[in-house]
């Protein structure tokens, strides 16, 4: 017993080492741009202090107001529609049995398994003919495909481990499906949907390779898709690199702080269930 006394502390500095090693890889990337990003964009300028006007000049030469303004309108169009229809099919999934469900379901998960790329090039050529590429639904129309699948199998997980109590209760008194699902299981759930929320934002926000192939003219290149094509036109100026890099992840990283409480209750949600 001494001596397992004696080896606590060491295995708990040896721990607390271990993570601060992982904590200085995992930062180390983010502190280089954040340098880079308010450091001198040329050699002329005082290496001192922040370099704010950074921000502005990569803005304007990079155009980024307009991919800006492209991805917020793709990425709440993917988020509305996406969780709009999630919601009702993990409740129906999670909590009715009714004929086909389980081959239904799984050809949601399906949507889950299948790549990207697999599809994209056919698909491509089927909206080119119906006269939709370059336009909103192209872009992100296959999103909002691949979001429902793994939002309805993120809601019906929830749903399915949720208090059945509540919604008897809410039947015997009166209430049809689509009021115990809103007005009942939906704000008990708000966790799990905003965690939904934030993940698809994230994801759509991200996404490369579907307005690239979707809107060829670049009519509608996201932020990501200008970020890129910057990187190209100054590849020795980590200044104004690092200025667009951090420009184009900032919406990402505001949005995970204004619902990190509940993105962190939605994550962990299963796990204590």
């Amino acid at each position: 017993m001494a001596r397992s006394r004696n080896t606590a502390p060491v295995e708990v500095g040896l721990n607390y080492v271990v993570l601060l090693g992982m904590a200085l890889v995992s930062l180390w990337p983010i502190v280089s741009i954040l340098a880079q990003a308010f450091g001198p964009s040329d050699a002329s300028m005082d290496p001192g202090g922040l370099h704010l006007e950074n921000f502005a000049l990569a803005w304007d030469q990079g155009q980024f107001s307009s991919y800006m303004l492209n991805s917020v309108l793709v990425s709440v169009t993917v988020v509305l529609v996406s969780v709009a229809l999630s919601v009702p099919a993990g409740y129906a999934f999670g909590t009715m049995t009714f004929r086909g469900s389980t081959v239904l379901f799984y050809l949601f998960l399906f949507g889950i398994m299948v790549p990207t790329e697999a599809i994209l090039v056919p698909l491509f050529f089927d909206l080119r003919q119906l006269h939709l590429v370059n336009t909103v639904v192209a872009v992100a129309g296959p999103q909002v495909a691949q979001s429902i699948a793994f939002g309805t199998y993120w809601m019906r997980t929830h749903f399915r481990s949720a208090d059945r109590a509540i919604t008897e209760a809410a039947i015997i008194d009166g209430a049809a499906p689509r009021q115990v699902l809103w007005r009942v299981q939906a704000p008990i759930a708000r966790p799990a949907i905003l965690t939904l929320v934030v993940l698809i934002f994230m994801w759509t926000w991200n996404e490369f390779l579907i307005p690239l192939v979707m809107s060829p003219t670049g009519s509608l290149r996201t932020a990501p898709l200008g970020l890129a094509f910057f990187q190209g036109q100054h590849v020795t100026n980590y200044a104004l690199m690092g200025a667009a890099a951090v420009t184009v992840a900032a919406p990402v990283v505001l949005v995970y702080l204004f619902a990190q409480r509940y993105f962190i209750a939605g994550m962990t949600e299963g796990a204590v269930k």
